[in-house]
């Protein structure tokens, strides 16, 4: 027997369809159960015509309110990588790729959000390939339009205390985003609480990197002599390529000196040295080292057969309803990468420089010291030569103290001023997959969550 119908029933119907799809002309999509437990909020901002980025927030503790503690805005690196799965089920969200909890989530502590950035990455999506970013520029703009967005949405976040962590490519997209978000908000045109950024094993200036990495191979046992010349010459070919703008070059010369690593090292683990591998014979030169090959190998050393795809492909993407249907999800993605070709030795040195001396922010640089890919070595190179009002004593007479959690010794830690240096031990390119314990004490000491009360109002 059908029910009599009602014309408030009929009117609150027709007013929900008209909601949803008002909320759908301005990119505004999301929905509270999400996939696990706890609070969550996730959906699309359409950051310019055409281009749709996508974010998933976990509210702290598993509650459905921030409860007055920080909001972390995570960001990947690759470019191309996905926020959205390698940073939430392989390192700091409440599950794992195996959908166990994870002891170690930083959502016990902050309200994280990750974002799957550059537009193209993930389940972010462009409506053509011309909408893809092609600079450092495009993507910060892009991620402060993310950023109104999600606070236009959820204006409870407005207060709140944000940092922007990163690892990797991220760091470069992190500097570059938060310098901007501060701009906007002196200016008046968001109302943001940003107060911080940290650079995770951050490609910040790629040519000091690349040139670290001959000499990391040598004094930690990888390459004989033979092998650093090998990988020092094809450095050094890349270094010359961007000291004279050519970009493209530099970038091709890169994917060479990968080969040769590759090579003299019987393909060690750029993203953790001490990572097994399989043994194999001496071969020539690689010159398969392209991303697609680098990217296989981040996802084969954790995430093998492709699980993370298939996670997010078969039981994420229904049960968050949101994701159109022709999205289809990878990990990683090439053409993003390709986009930003021209762009990728480009270095952000000076976008770290104005961090220090035009902002109030706190800025972070932390290293995994296992990491190759991004050795702490060249890292310490660039942050060494910032030029900024406390950087020679940084340099010359800042203390280095013991970053210790339950007496043991996690890594050290040198700051003045707004700026501090984390040196992680026992970690490689993924910081808070290989040492928690370290990583959750310098969040803490980043965002200082231990000194606000959660809060249930």
């Amino acid at each position: 027997m059908r029910a009599p119908e009602h014309k408030g029933c009929r009117l609150l119907v027709a007013l929900a369809l008209l909601t949803a799809i008002a909320g759908h002309a301005r990119g505004i999509v999301r929905r509270r159960r999400g996939f696990g437990d706890g609070g969550q909020e996730y959906g699309y901002v359409d950051v310019r015509d055409g281009a749709h980025m996508f974010y998933w927030l976990y509210y702290v503790n598993g509650g459905d309110t921030p409860a007055d503690k920080p909001l972390v805005l995570w960001l990947q690196g690759g470019p191309g990588a996905s926020s959205t799965s390698f940073g939430n089920f392989e390192e700091i969200g409440p599950l794992d790729s195996n959908l166990n909890a994870r002891n170690a989530t930083w959502v016990k502590y902050v309200n994280v959000m990750f974002v799957d950035n550059p537009v193209g990455t993930g389940f972010s999506y462009v409506d053509s390939t011309s909408k893809l970013t092609t600079n450092n520029k495009q993507i910060a703009s892009d991620l402060v339009e993310l950023t109104r967005g999600f606070l236009k949405r959820h204006p409870q976040f407005r207060n709140i205390p944000v940092y922007v962590f990163s690892e990797s490519y991220g760091g470069k997209m992190a500097a570059e985003f938060a310098l901007n978000l501060f701009k906007e908000k002196k200016a008046g045109t968001i109302d943001v609480n940003i107060q911080g950024v940290a650079l995770g094993d951050a490609w910040i200036s790629p040519v000091d990197t690349v040139l670290s990495w001959a000499n990391y191979l040598l004094q930690t046992g990888m390459v004989d002599r033979r092998g650093h010349r090998a990988v020092q010459v094809a450095a050094n070919k890349s270094s010359a390529a961007a000291a004279v703008g050519k970009w493209r070059e530099a970038t091709r010369r890169w994917e060479a000196v990968e080969g040769d690593v590759l090579a003299a090292t019987r393909h060690a683990d750029f993203y953790n040295i001490l990572m097994p591998v399989e043994a194999r014979e001496e071969e020539p030169k690689a010159k398969s080292a392209t991303t697609d090959f680098l990217f296989r190998v981040m996802s084969e050393r954790i995430a093998p057969d492709e699980r993370l795809d298939a996670l997010m492909n078969m039981r994420v993407k229904p049960a968050l309803g949101v994701v159109p249907e022709r999205v289809r999800f990878r990990t990683t993605s090439a053409q993003v990468f390709n986009a930003l070709y021209a762009d990728f030795m480009k270095p952000v040195t000076h976008i770290v420089e104005r961090l220090l001396s035009e902002t109030d922010l706190k800025v972070v640089v932390f290293n995994g010291q296992l990491d190759l890919i991004v050795s702490t070595p060249g890292t310490l190179a660039w942050a060494e030569r910032l030029k900024w009002r406390m950087g020679e004593y940084w340099v010359t007479k800042a203390p280095r103290r013991a970053l210790a959690v339950d007496g043991i010794l996690e890594g050290f830690v040198k700051s003045a001023g707004k700026f501090s240096f984390y040196w992680i031990n026992r970690a490689g390119h993924m910081v808070p997959a290989d040492n928690p314990a370290a990583s959750i004490e310098m969040l803490r000491q980043v965002t200082e969550f231990d000194k606000r009360e959660i809060t249930t109002e």
